[in-house]
């Protein structure tokens, strides 16, 4: 295995890849992308010469803002990167913001610049971000000036992080960042970095309570709109994309912002979007593509009054969690809208396995993407019998390649990625979800921890629809705060966690 040439001066990056021998079998046929390639030139740059300059790109916080404006403010703000606070090619930055517009013109500003970017939400506390600092060698911060305590703690903590620098999450340019930039001229030749370069690192919490980084490169942020967003969602010009998942997990990166950038769409980026309003936030943004969780989808079901909310939505995306049959049928009578399950992770980057349009069925994850492959196999990595319960082993142009990890060896087994999931591949070649493979308990033939179970209680009157928020101790492994609430009370992860943390219940 080869890799392309590199645009990196800092290669702390590609010295720390894994040994080829532990990567994955990585296929690349119908993906061919110069040696020399900027995912963020592609995204926004290159939007404004194919003639999408004068259409909207990113709407939040208030405006709206065009691809030609998003182009022009991140070569403002690549310029002010390097020239001011001197970023070079490869170095590691770290950005700590909830979903708006102007989080994402810093991430395309970092790695025009050639940066290797780290994306943080706004839940995190100071040790956890301490941890992604040291473990990355990340000297440079970018924080929304309204998130600076946790984020000036982690500081205080880290053994690495030599500068923190403020920027305006309200689009109101009255940060230190947004000064610098302003400063500059709108022109910037941004750095040719390698195909073969890391742009991002995608952090996620391992059993030990040690985080776990996952290395994608420039091509990966293209492959995953040339392949999932290409083939399943079709995306028009016209599509507006809108959704509830941080952009610091790849699901919502992926899908709010590289999915309708790709393509000369816009998303819709939202600092708070409760699933019980977003039917509403669906209508008022003229919303055509919707991505959330099943848990989401639950709760937005009972907080829709009138399905004319929905009358521009083209299609709905559920992944994070697998898609209950009972929601599934409940959210197509209801709506008339179609939702498509898919399996994704963030070693993979974005969904690999997901349904199509006309294809759509209850309990069934669907089949792989183009380019992708996947099987059920035992714990000897042989391939099982159709409708048997086995361990999802996938591969494809993406795979996981952990920073200097010893993990990698658990994560890859014989140029496959073994995804932690149980599943079950039918006589048609459709995939469905049984378990994470961690989880499974059958009796009397029943999967208990699997869908079987939470099918049957979804369907049942006497049970309420409730979420389960869990808050992990990142340093032992473990959960040490579950609360149940109701679904209709639910609005979303970061809602929940913070006032969690502040509580001895156990």
């Amino acid at each position: 295995m080869m890799l392309g040439p590199t645009g990196h001066v800092d290669t702390f990056t590609r010295d720390n890849l894994p040994p080829f021998d532990q990567w994955p079998e990585i296929d690349l046929d119908g993906f061919d992308y110069p040696d020399y390639l900027n995912a963020a030139v592609e995204l926004t740059d290159r939007m404004v010469e194919k003639g999408f300059g004068e259409r909207p790109a990113l709407i939040g916080v208030g405006r709206t803002r065009t691809y030609r404006e998003l182009s022009a403010w991140t070569n403002r703000l690549a310029r002010a990167l390097t020239e001011d606070y001197g970023v070079l090619p490869g170095n590691r930055i770290l950005i700590r913001s909830g979903n708006n517009p102007a989080m994402i013109a810093c991430w395309l500003a970092a790695t025009k610049a050639g940066a290797v970017v780290v994306n943080t939400m706004p839940m995190m506390r100071a040790g956890e971000i301490a941890k992604y600092l040291d473990k990355a060698e990340i000297a440079l911060a970018l924080c929304d000036t309204r998130l600076m305590d946790e984020m000036a703690e982690a500081g205080r903590q880290s053994a690495v992080l030599q500068r923190i620098v403020g920027f305006d999450g309200t689009d109101g340019h009255d940060g230190e960042l947004d000064r610098a930039a302003l400063a500059k001229d709108a022109d910037f030749q941004a750095v040719q970095t390698g195909r073969d370069d890391v742009a991002l690192l995608g952090f996620t919490s391992g059993s030990t309570g040690v985080p776990k980084a996952t290395m994608h490169f420039h091509r990966d942020i293209l492959i995953i709109a040339d392949a999932y967003a290409r083939e399943v969602l079709d995306v028009r010009s016209d599509d507006v994309f809108i959704g509830s998942p941080p952009i610091a997990f790849t699901f919502g990166l992926g899908g709010l912002v590289v999915f309708p950038l790709r393509f000369g769409a816009a998303g819709v980026l939202l600092e708070s979007a409760p699933p019980a309003k977003m039917a509403e936030l669906i209508e008022h943004y003229q919303a055509t593509v919707c991505f959330t969780a099943a848990t989401a989808y639950r709760v937005m079901l009972g907080g829709i009054t009138d399905v004319g909310q929905l009358a521009s939505l083209r299609l709905a995306v559920s992944a994070g969690e697998t898609l209950p049959g009972p929601v599934f049928e409940e959210w197509r009578n209801k709506t008339g809208k179609p939702i498509l399950d898919g399996i994704g992770g963030t070693e993979m980057l974005h969904i690999f396995i997901s349904n199509r349009l006309g294809e759509e069925k209850p309990a069934c994850t669907g089949r792989p993407l183009s380019g992708y492959s996947a099987m059920i196999v035992d714990d000897d990595m042989k391939e099982m019998p159709r409708g048997t319960i086995g361990r999802l082993a996938v591969r494809g142009p993406i795979g996981c390649r952990y920073l200097a990890d010893d993990r990698q060896r658990a994560f890859v087994r014989d140029g496959w990625n073994l995804t932690g999931d149980s599943f079950m591949q039918d006589d048609d070649g459709y995939f469905h979800f049984a378990a994470r493979s961690d989880d499974i308990i059958v009796s009397a033939g029943y999967n208990i921890a699997g869908p079987e179970v939470e099918a049957a209680l979804l369907t049942h009157d006497a049970v309420l629809e409730c979420a389960v928020i869990g808050v992990a101790d990142e340093a032992r492994g473990t959960i040490v705060q579950a609360h149940v609430v109701l679904a209709a009370d639910y609005e979303g992860d970061d809602a929940w966690r913070r006032p969690c943390r502040n509580t001895s219940r156990r």
